[in-house]
């Protein structure tokens, strides 16, 4: 009675160990979710950098979209992160940060601003299409998937800025 009492209390640890998120999450999506956190972070401080800083009314536009929109997602994600035991930066990462200092550097700062933005959404749609197909975890899959519409809209917004903003200035 007493091993199989003990067989019982390990498998109710075991299962709350994974419920808890504790399971082995594979490399490849502990690396999407921290770098989507990076990413998504640099999106908001770019955001609240522009709606001060924008000279455009419809860059101030945009800028604003992304502060609500990457708000949201990194709240998401930072839930999914805690589920699954990553712990996400509390602040930019050294890169990240770089690239927002020279974002608010520029003299030309909306043109700089959306030319960043169009390069960076870019590469989010590549990282997000791969992680909504590749993914192991089916919880890091659904967030790439959910999150892909947004970001591809964006490319897209920021791609027709960057064109009229570059005509404006011709």
């Amino acid at each position: 009675m007493k091993q199989s009492f003990t067989a019982i209390v390990l498998a109710a640890a075991a299962s709350v160990a994974f419920a808890a998120g504790e399971a082995k999450l594979d490399k490849a999506d502990k690396d999407f979710i921290e770098k989507a956190a990076a990413g998504g972070m640099l999106e908001v401080q770019w955001g609240k950098l522009a709606e001060a800083k924008a000279q455009n009314s419809e860059v101030k536009s945009y800028a604003s979209m992304l502060v609500k929109d990457h708000s949201a997602a990194n709240d998401e994600l930072k839930t999914l992160a805690q589920g699954k035991g990553v712990t996400l930066p509390a602040a930019l990462p050294k890169h990240e940060q770089g690239e927002l200092d020279k974002v608010g550097k520029a003299k030309n700062f909306d043109h700089e601003f959306m030319e960043e933005n169009v390069e960076d959404h870019k590469k989010d749609v590549k990282d997000f299409e791969k992680a909504s197909k590749s993914a192991k975890d089916p919880d890091v899959k659904a967030f790439a998937t959910k999150t892909l519409p947004t970001l591809k809209s964006h490319l897209q917004q920021a791609e027709a800025l960057e064109k009229s903003l570059k005509n404006k200035k011709s």
